[in-house]
C-alpha cells in the first residue's frame, strides 16, 4: 500500500493543525469536551480490565500491556469520530513555524481545548463514582482507582515532567506517523501500537490524569473503596484537588508540551521542511 513521504506528511500535518488553530471557540469547546470524555472512557475501561492484575505486584507488566491495548481506543475514537485533544494539538507549533498561525492563536487553542478536555474527563469521573462500578471485585476496582491517583500526586516534579515529555513524544509520534497512511486501517494500527507503548511504559498523559486523579479523589470518599486501596490515611488526605493541579497536572502538562511541540513538531519540521 502506498504511503506518504515525510515531506508530504509535514505538509498534511501543517494543513490539518492550521485548520485546528482557526476553529471557532464553540466548536473547539464541544470537540475538546468529547475528546476528554473519550480519553476518560479509555482510562476507566483499561483500569477495569486490569484492576485485578494491578493489585498483584508480580503482574504489573501484563496489567500495563492490557491497559495499553484498551487505552489506545481513546485516541482511535478521537481520530475516527472527531475531537480536539490538547496533547495532539501541541503539533500546532508546525503552522506557527510556517507562519500560517500566530503564537496567540496557538495558545488560545491550547487553553480552550485544555478546558474542554478537563470538563469531559471530570464528567466521566463523576459519573463513574455515581455508577457504583467502583464496587467491582468487592471494591477492589475503586481501591485501585484511588491507588493510581495517589501514586501520581507523589511523583517528584522533575519525574512527572520527564514522564510527560516521553508520553507526548509518543502520542504526537503516533499522530505524525498516522499521516503516512491514506486509509483508516493504517491510521488505526499506527495509533494502537504507539499509544499502547506509552501506557505500557508508565508515562504521564495530562488529559488522562484529568480522569485518573479526580476519579481517585471522588472514590476515596467511600470507606470500602478507600480500605481496598491500601493507602494510609495521611496519603489519602494528600489526594486532593490542590495536589492534583500542582503536583501532577502542571509538571505533566509542561512535559507534554515539550514532548509534542518540541520533540515531534519542531524536529520533524526542521528535518523535512523543503527549502529553496
Amino acid at each position: 500500500m502506498e504511503i506518504r513521504s515525510p515531506v508530504e506528511m509535514l505538509t498534511l500535518a501543517s494543513n490539518i493543525t492550521t485548520e485546528k488553530a482557526r476553529r471557532k471557540a464553540p466548536s473547539l469547546l464541544i470537540l475538546s469536551f468529547l475528546a476528554g470524555a473519550f480519553i476518560a472512557f479509555a482510562a476507566e475501561g483499561s483500569t477495569m480490565a486490569a484492576h485485578n492484575l494491578l493489585a498483584n505486584p508480580t503482574t504489573i507488566g501484563p496489567a500495563r500491556t492490557l491497559m495499553g491495548a484498551i487505552f489506545a481506543t481513546g485516541l482511535i475514537m478521537i481520530l475516527m469520530a472527531g475531537g480536539e485533544l490538547f496533547t495532539g494539538n501541541t503539533l500546532i507549533i508546525i503552522p506557527v513555524l510556517d507562519r500560517k498561525v500566530t503564537v496567540r492563536q496557538m495558545l488560545l487553542n491550547w487553553l480552550l481545548v485544555y478546558i474542554g478536555n478537563l470538563i469531559g474527563c471530570l464528567l466521566i469521573a463523576w459519573m463513574m463514582n455515581l455508577s457504583g462500578l467502583f464496587s467491582a471485585s468487592n471494591g477492589l476496582f475503586g481501591g485501585i482507582t484511588i491507588k493510581i491517583a495517589t501514586d501520581k500526586i507523589y511523583l517528584p516534579f522533575c519525574t512527572a515532567f520527564i514522564l510527560g515529555v516521553m508520553c507526548n513524544w509518543l502520542v504526537c509520534l503516533a499522530i505524525w506517523a498516522s499521516f503516512a497512511s491514506h486509509g483508516s486501517t493504517g491510521k488505526i494500527l499506527t495509533l494502537f501500537f504507539v499509544i499502547s507503548l506509552f501506557v505500557i511504559s508508565g508515562f504521564e498523559h495530562s488529559i488522562a490524569n484529568m480522569y485518573y486523579i479526580p476519579a481517585g479523589i471522588l472514590a476515596k470518599q467511600n470507606p470500602q473503596w478507600a480500605g481496598m486501596s491500601g493507602i494510609s490515611a495521611e496519603q489519602l488526605s494528600a489526594l486532593n484537588w490542590f495536589n492534583f493541579a500542582v503536583k501532577n497536572l502542571i509538571p505533566v502538562t509542561l512535559g507534554n508540551i515539550v514532548g509534542g511541540a518540541g520533540m515531534v513538531g519542531v524536529l520533524f519540521r526542521v528535518a523535512f521542511k523543503e527549502r529553496d
